[in-house]
């Protein structure tokens, strides 16, 4: 199951991580963000050993969205080493999440 990230967690959860991070910024109102739940879940089961899944809802979380410059949902972001590896806004499928973290 995906971490629900939030400022108070982290520096816990990505930034103390010896494992990369995939970070999805979403909304419960967003159809996108609703449909590519579902990967992002299936890949947090699928790499829980070997990535951090975790889930930001922008309306709770709008520090973290405005900090990492989140202006359209959903936006996916992966975190390797305390750096940006890849970033990618909009509808992301289970094959182009996956490229992300094999990237």
């Amino acid at each position: 199951m995906a971490i629900n990230l939030t400022k108070n967690n982290f520096n816990e959860v990505v930034k103390d991580s010896d494992q990369p991070v995939l970070i999805d910024f979403y909304a419960d109102w967003c159809g996108p963000c609703r449909m590519a739940s579902k990967f992002v879940e299936e890949i947090s089961q699928e790499y829980k050993d070997k990535v951090k899944v975790c889930k930001v809802n922008v309306d709770e979380e709008e520090e973290l969205a405005r900090e990492f410059k989140v202006s359209s949902i959903p936006t996916f972001v992966m975190i390797k080493d305390n750096a940006v590896k890849a970033r990618r806004t909009g509808f992301a499928g289970k094959g182009s999440l996956i490229d992300m973290l094999e990237a």
